[in-house]
This record gives structure tokens, sequence and C-alpha cells, in this order.
């Protein structure tokens, strides 16, 4: 694989959305994201696969809160050693990645993922990198087909968005690439607490694109563009040969799942 132009900064979100987060409470720790999957924290597995790529230069970790750095002497240690830079986390996810992103150079790519992809791999992010550079977008997301989820892996249920050239999961997995891609945290903030149902946040861009949805009339890259339109950025989706880029731990199921995949004792 050729070198990448610009290496990218990523941020990674690691705090928890509620106070009591019951996969942090089924596996005993302090945070969903030190939930350890195959023997290894789920943040320690995400920061090496980002390392470990080749496409990533600055890490910056956002999360877990102060409080549970405190009691946190490994991650403390990695912090101090230069290995990651850690912010504390704001009130939601969207904030704190408009937060981390003021802090960088608004010509800098940066991707954005969470701390609970634990399968996340080198591969995974460096296709990622590579396709979403090669898009000619401010902003891509990477998403998987449904069906190549559910064929890997029949156990797992993923939210998908359904278009005229078939079904969609997300793969958390985000790129900002120009200086207009800072207008996407903000449009974030209005659909984050929709992120489970896909027709809340085609409401955001209107009737229109209700009816769209729900007829079945528009592909995945007719509604990148009409999004585009909408929202005044280039809005772009690069599709991932990887089903496993599709499973994040959002229960104590997932967990479960993860951990079976991780030591090899599930499909795929």
């Amino acid at each position: 694989m050729n070198d990448l132009p610009h290496r990218f900064a990523a941020i990674v979100l690691a705090a928890d959305r509620e106070p009591d987060n019951e996969v942090a409470r089924m596996a005993g720790v302090r945070c969903k994201a030190l939930a350890p999957v195959d023997g290894i924290p789920m943040i320690f597995r995400v920061l090496d696969a980002l390392g470990s790529s080749g496409c990533v230069g600055e890490r910056f970790l956002c999360g877990p809160p102060g409080t549970v750095m405190a009691q946190e002497p490994e991650l403390r240690a990695f912090v101090a050693a230069g290995g990651v830079r850690w912010f504390e986390n704001q009130a939601t996810p969207s904030s704190s990645a408009y937060h981390i992103l003021q802090q960088l150079p608004e010509d800098a790519p940066v991707l954005l993922t969470t701390s609970d992809h634990a399968l996340l791999s080198p591969r995974i992010v460096e296709a990622f990198c590579f396709r979403a550079l090669a898009s000619g977008c401010d902003v891509v997301a990477a998403v998987a087909r449904h069906e190549e989820v559910t064929e890997a892996y029949p156990e797992t249920h993923r939210t998908s968005y359904r278009f005229k050239d078939g079904a969609y999961c997300s793969c958390n997995l985000f790129a900002f690439l120009t200086p207009r891609a800072r207008e996407a945290a903000l449009f974030w903030r209005q659909v984050e607490d929709q992120r489970k149902n896909p027709l809340r946040i085609v409401r955001a861009f209107g009737l229109k694109a209700v009816i769209l949805y729900l007829s079945g009339r528009v592909t995945l890259a007719g509604a990148m563009e009409r999004a585009s339109n909408s929202l005044g950025f280039k809005a772009g989706a690069v599709v991932l040969p990887f089903p496993e880029a599709a499973i994040d731990v959002d229960s104590a199921r997932d967990l479960e799942f993860v951990r079976r995949i991780a030591g090899g004792t599930s499909g795929g």
C-alpha cells in the first residue's frame, strides 16, 4: 500500500453516555472503554490499531473523565509517556469531538472513532483512510453492507440504513478532511440522540428526503449528494469490505459477542 500524502490525527471518544453503563458494570470496570476483550481493555485495542496502521500520527483521547483517569494508573502512564494526548470529555460526544477539532489545524485530516470499536484493526484503518482521502469529500463516513455483516456474523443485530442499492451499517469511523468539515460536528449535535433511529436522522434533511428514503428510491450515493446540498459541505460514504468494522459494543450482549469473535469462537 502506498504512503498517504498526509497522516491523520485520530480522535477516540472514550466517555460513557450514561452514569451506570451496563457494559462497564458487567465487566467490573469504571468505564466501558476499560472493558477487556481477549485480555486487553477496548481502549488500548483501538489505540493500538490506530498507531499500528501507519496512517495515523497524533492520537487524541477524549475521556474517560478525570475521576476515572485518577484511578487508572496504566492509562495515566500511557498518556504521560506521550502515547496519546488526553482531554476531559465534554457533555456529549459531538461537543467532545468539536472541542478537539478546534485544537487542530483546519487543513489537517482527522479520523474520529470510539473506544468501543474493539474489533478495529490496522487494515480497517488503512482502507478507510486511503478511500476517504480519495473521495474528494469534506466529510466521509465508513459503512459496511448489512448483508455482508449478517452473513459473517448471523448473531449480531446492527442498525441499518436501507437505500435503493442495499442496506448499510455504520462503522463508527469518520473522516474530517477540509476546513468545511468542521461544520459537520455542528450538524452532529442536532442528530446524535437519534443515532439508532435512521428515519429521524433522515428527517433532518426535509420532507422530500423522508419520502425518497421510505420509498427506497434513493441510493447511498444519492443520499450523500442530497445531504451535501442541504448541509453546505460535501459528505460521502466509503463501503468497507470488513464486516467486523460494523460491530461495536453498545450492550453487555455485544461485549460477550465481541469477546467470542476476538477469541476465535464465533463465525467470521
